[in-house]
């Protein structure tokens, strides 16, 4: 299977699952707020999911992120 996520989604999603804000991981990886939402945007969009409890189940089941 080819890996869905880019370098940069799958560092926020890491960081989601670590139960971090969209505003801890902008300052965190040192880029906005609004492009954070943007690549949780474009998972979801990829996956063609709901939200990002969805968007992360999938993922996980993918086994492009793991807890």
């Amino acid at each position: 299977m080819q890996k869905i996520l880019t370098k940069r989604e799958k560092e926020i999603f890491s960081l989601l699952i670590m139960n971090h804000s969209t505003k801890e991981i902008a300052n965190q990886l040192q880029i906005s707020e609004k492009t954070v939402r943007n690549h949780i945007s474009n998972v979801m969009l990829k996956l063609e999911v709901k939200g990002r409890a969805q968007a992360v189940v999938e993922l996980l089941r993918c086994d492009e992120l793991h807890l």
